[in-house]
């Protein structure tokens, strides 16, 4: 089986646009999802909607891969599965390396979906002295010190960071300096890579902001529902004495 280090997706070259890649997973996840079902075509209505996008957005995406599906019949979806899988990447197997085996390392390690995407979890590294050689996810922990090693003994080209931040920016110019050109960072803090080194970056709690902006903004909207109708607070005069003091000259509406 071929493996990531000798291998590049094509999607620059051929020009598809950052954000059509960044949609593949998603329309691959709702078809893998069709195909563990036994459904053979599907509409592009059907298909945006189960991948949360627009159909015009999703027949555009498709047309960078050269698929347009059939008028009337849609889509077959075995094929558009490996297609996409294809153009991801995803028909060969990937080393991949974490480093920082600490709760949420650990949990990645066990996480059993990376084998079913292509995804190999070849190499776990922690800076711990005590956690060299145990065992997690049935794979031996090994020390930093011989990370170069690791990588070209198991020819990673992805590394997943799980550090904590102080030491993110190190271990991401130890993996790039071994031959890591991409990296899936979980530490919060921002990477600084040479070019021809991707970086993904996942931080938990700027989600979790956005979604409380979110929940803050319906509160809010809320609020205004239920105050629709009510009478209008009237001016008062300046330097008028309220229950609580001075009252100013103008009340918010």
């Amino acid at each position: 089986m071929a493996t990531g280090r000798t291998h590049r997706p094509a999607t620059r070259s051929r020009g598809i646009p950052e954000a059509t890649v960044a949609r593949l997973p998603l329309y691959l996840r709702a078809l893998t999802a069709l195909s563990e079902r036994s459904v053979p075509t599907v509409s592009s209505e059907e298909l945006a909607t189960a991948a949360g996008v627009n159909s015009a957005k999703l027949r555009k995406d498709f047309s960078y891969l050269g698929s347009y599906g059939t008028r009337g019949v849609g889509y077959d979806v075995e094929y558009l599965v490996y297609q996409i899988s294809r153009e991801l990447g995803l028909t060969q197997d990937w080393p991949v390396a974490i480093v920082g085996i600490g709760n949420l390392g650990a949990a990645l390690a066990n996480y059993g979906g990376f084998a079913s995407r292509g995804f190999r979890v070849a190499a776990l590294i922690d800076a711990d002295p005590a956690m060299a050689g145990t065992p997690v996810a049935g794979i031996a922990v090994q020390h930093t010190d011989d990370l170069d090693r690791i990588i070209s003994d198991n020819g990673v080209s992805i590394g997943v960071i799980t550090t904590p931040p102080g030491a993110a920016q190190q271990v991401c110019d130890r993996l790039v300096a071994a031959g890591v050109t991409s990296i899936l960072n979980f530490a919060p803090t921002v990477l600084s890579v040479p070019e021809g080194v991707d970086v993904r970056k996942v931080d938990l709690s700027i989600e979790l902001q956005i979604l409380a902006f979110h929940e803050q903004r319906k509160a809010g909207e809320d609020s205004a529902a239920e105050n629709e109708g009510a009478p209008p607070m009237r001016a008062t005069p300046a330097g008028r004495k309220g229950p609580d003091g001075d009252m100013p000259a103008v009340m918010p509406a």
